[in-house]
């Protein structure tokens, strides 16, 4: 037997915290068998940082690691030219060959925050996508049918509401399911949204006669906004490459009622320790700012060091609580001294917004001042001088050197 530990307890061990396992019984026959399991991950490199909502999914697969498994993270680096239709309204804007080898280069430094870089098999699938030949795609398309692809709620939804699908995104599910096949997986994880790609994959297996892999699914994180899972795309994600502090004053921008998923889905809080949190609000009058900031720091420490949760918390505390801004991060805003600019241009320059209407819908809220003035019209131009004081959100403070 490859493993000390009692089958069982792995199995336990590894369901907690998952959406669905699909087909459980066969989940618990690969896990009893002995066997070495090849866990697979896959990603696409569509932008250069990874984030919060990743770490989900690396923090099982390091589970599956330290258990003795082998963990494979695949990289798609092929799969990014379609980008995953998965939850989208509307097709992807295509990326670059120069984009995506950019971003692919930020990853694995970003992934071994979680998993252990020694035992970590790193795989693209341009490494056999790019070899399928005309006749091997027909192949490939062969093995389903337009009915099965456009069955998924996202492919419907679209039809419906007469917006276009275009062919290669179609595709994609086969593609993904092909990794599977390449990599001859035994078990895939994925968001609760990859649940069709996935099960592609184990249907693809079995037309290449391989045992077939078994589907673990995992929730999915709100980003920021509470409402869209956490996409860098959304512009409401939280990045692994960010520096800690302006990750913990990120979390800490989260409502209230966001915050108890964080401890769910990020700290694995049981629905218990989640009652005994919000009844000691209720009944006791603790504060929920430091039930948050207790949440911001174990992130951190989790998935940063401990040693920068701690410095984060104490610049938190001295920025917004005790209002020292001396403890704002300073910036070199060097184009923008002394000459007039687009606030937007500002913000995306500063990397505090993902994209115009990131800033536009920021600046509604009012959400940016400017030396503690609110922002209110979208087309402001202004020249930045040093020592002025941007604040983006309610917790990210920036200083200009």
């Amino acid at each position: 037997m490859v493993f000390n530990e009692d089958k069982m307890d792995q199995f336990t061990a590894l369901k907690a915290g998952t959406a669905q396992i699909i087909p459980e019984e066969e989940f618990k026959k690969k896990l009893t068998s002995g066997k070495k399991l090849r866990i697979k991950l896959g990603a696409d490199p569509t932008a250069p940082d990874l984030h919060l909502g990743h770490a989900v999914a690396l923090s099982k697969l390091r589970q599956f690691q330290d258990l003795g498994h082998e963990v494979i993270f695949l990289i798609g680096d092929f799969t990014a030219r379609i980008g995953d239709p998965s939850g989208r309204s509307k097709t992807r804007p295509p990326l670059t060959d120069e984009q995506i080898m950019a971003n692919t280069q930020t990853y694995f430094a970003q992934v071994s925050k979680i998993l252990d870089p020694a035992k970590t098999v790193v795989r693209y699938n341009s490494e056999w996508s790019d070899k399928l030949s005309a006749r091997d795609f027909v192949a490939l398309c062969s093995k389903t049918t337009l009915a099965r692809l456009i069955e998924r709620e996202d492919f419907a939804n679209r039809m419906a509401a007469h917006q276009p699908i275009g062919f290669h995104e179609l595709l994609y599910p086969l593609l993904q399911g092909y990794d599977s096949v390449a990599l001859e997986a035994d078990v895939e994880l994925g968001g609760t949204d990859q649940t069709f790609n996935l099960l592609m994959g184990r249907f693809l297996q079995e037309q290449w006669g391989q045992d077939p892999q078994a589907v673990m699914t995992l929730p999915l994180l709100e980003g920021l906004d509470g409402v869209q899972k956490m996409s860098k795309s959304y512009g409401n994600a939280i990045g692994l490459a960010e520096p800690a502090d302006q990750a913990y004053g990120k979390l800490m921008s989260l409502s209230d009622d966001l915050m108890w998923r964080y401890y769910e889905v990020l700290l694995h809080a049981t629905e218990q320790d989640i009652k005994k949190m919000k009844e000691s609000i209720a009944m006791q009058g603790v504060n929920p700012m430091d039930l948050k900031k207790k949440m911001a720091h174990q992130v951190i420490a989790r998935f940063w060091s401990p040693q920068e949760a701690q410095q984060a918390q104490e610049m938190f505390e001295e920025l917004f609580q005790k209002k020292d801004y001396s403890h704002a991060q300073e910036v070199s805003c060097e184009p923008f001294l002394g000459k007039e600019a687009w606030i937007v241009d500002i913000l995306k320059f500063l990397k505090a917004v993902e994209s115009t209407s990131d800033a536009r819908r920021l600046i509604e809220a009012g959400a940016v001042a400017l030396d503690d003035k609110k922002v209110t019209d979208f087309k402001m131009q202004l020249a930045l001088e040093p020592g002025m004081l941007i604040k983006v959100g309610k917790h990210r403070f920036y200083k200009v050197e």
